[in-house]
């Protein structure tokens, strides 16, 4: 029998597949990235127009792989998150109403000495180093790819690929987001619904310093994040309903410009539109399994949820690192690598924590995006009480920094 091409075929070279490619190359495993989009068009300021809230666990691991050396200079560290809800602008006025949460990097613990809660990072930044550590991995990637037909057989799978070319290996990772062709040809059905809500991105400089504090406001129409970034600018996220998402994404500059100041308040100072305005449209998708036979998923591809809680790249970024070091103690242990035995170990690992994470921003959606006077004041008195104690605010910061929970060991810094 022929030898195969790779140890594991990752079918997607974004941000959790390359991480996944970097920590797998550096256990000792042959690596092929497949992916439509070079990594030269992934790095462009239009490919991609939104930022990551990067939980300090998950950061660990870019640490651990090799990578934060190139995307450190361009990460915000996130100090402080302050969370208000009310329906008058002024999305985080420094007199809130009493429903608000402030939580400090300085009252959590399990994190490294230094630490923040998470860091800010401009997704093109992401990739851009992600795609200089791969190449300097030695990872081989092939790009511009377009994944047309995978096959899983007893002993390898095959992905053909719409320029002709027939790869072989032990195991097929899905990381080729919502519409994975490796979910649809390992037979993995979805579950999910839309919100009826988009998300407008933008790149805002503002006047003054944001001290490294994320913001987010809960409007009846949807949550509105005041995100920091590098060289006096944040990340503007702000929901509203398809249909005004798309108005505003056309508007004229000077429009959207009165409506986001009127939205955003004056705490900053004055405001400064810095490049183009995206829109996304939000919803939720899981994926039935994480794993079939010689088909392992992460990321979008094996789930997608709403920004709520800046969660989402960090899901993908925990199942890379968990995913990496079963294959690599499958490995050490002459285990198949694409054995179903295997693969559901990781499957175990991270499909409790996906659903319960899924679970838990639907329902911060649905409680937050409305204008329901009896859901208004239960939510205003529970965010009362969390801010009022110590314990609750610490598991809250703990989940959203990743450091919950049976971590990777790329999670905890530690290398494979």
């Amino acid at each position: 029998m022929a030898a195969a091409d790779a140890d594991v075929i990752i079918a997607g070279a974004g941000m959790a597949g390359s991480t996944l490619a970097l920590a797998l190359a550096g256990a000792g495993l042959k690596v092929a990235l497949v992916d439509p989009a070079p990594f030269e068009a992934q790095t462009t300021p239009t490919f991609d127009g939104r930022a990551s809230a990067i939980s300090f666990a998950a950061f660990r691991q870019w640490r651990a792989v090799g990578a934060a050396r190139f995307i450190e200079p361009h990460a915000q560290r996130i100090e402080q998150i302050v969370v208000t809800d009310g329906r008058g602008p002024g999305a985080a006025a420094l007199s809130p109403g009493p429903a608000w949460l402030r939580f400090d990097a300085a009252e959590l613990s399990g994190r490294n000495e230094g630490e923040p809660l998470g860091y800010m990072v401009e997704n093109r930044h992401i990739r851009a180093g992600l795609a200089r550590s791969v190449a300097d991995a030695g990872i081989e990637v092939l790009a511009p790819a377009k994944v047309m037909m995978v096959e899983f057989g007893s002993a390898v799978a095959r992905v053909g690929l719409e320029c002709g070319r027939l790869l072989t290996a032990s195991l097929v990772v899905g990381a080729d987001g919502r519409n994975s062709a490796v979910r649809r040809e390992a037979g993995i059905g979805v579950l999910g619904w839309t919100y009826g809500q988009s998300g407008v991105v933008a790149t805002v400089a503002i006047e003054y310093d944001h001290q490294g504090v994320a913001y987010e406001h809960f409007f009846p129409a949807g949550p509105f994040a005041i995100l920091p970034l590098t060289q006096s600018r944040v990340s503007l996220v702000w929901t509203e309903s398809c249909r005004r998402g798309a108005a505003l994404s056309q508007v004229r500059a000077e429009i959207f410009a009165a409506h986001l100041r009127r939205r955003f308040g004056s705490f900053l100072g004055s405001l400064e539109v810095s490049g183009p305005r995206f829109v996304y449209p939000l919803s939720l998708q899981l994926a039935d399994h994480l794993v079939a036979p010689r088909a392992a998923l992460l990321g979008d591809a094996a789930h997608a949820i709403h920004p709520i809680a800046g969660q989402g790249l960090n899901m993908g970024l925990k199942d890379a690192a968990a995913l990496a070091e079963v294959l690599t103690d499958a490995l050490r242990a002459g285990e198949d690598l694409g054995a179903l035995s295997v693969l559901e170990r990781y499957e175990r690992w991270r499909r409790v924590d996906n659903i319960g994470v899924a679970i838990a921003t639907d329902a911060f959606t649905r409680l937050f995006s409305n204008d329901n006077p009896v859901l208004r004041v239960a939510r205003g008195a529970g965010m009362a009480l969390v801010n009022r104690l110590g314990p609750a605010r610490r598991f809250f910061m703990r989940e959203a920094g990743g450091a919950a929970g049976d971590l990777p060991r790329l999670l905890r810094g530690q290398n494979l």
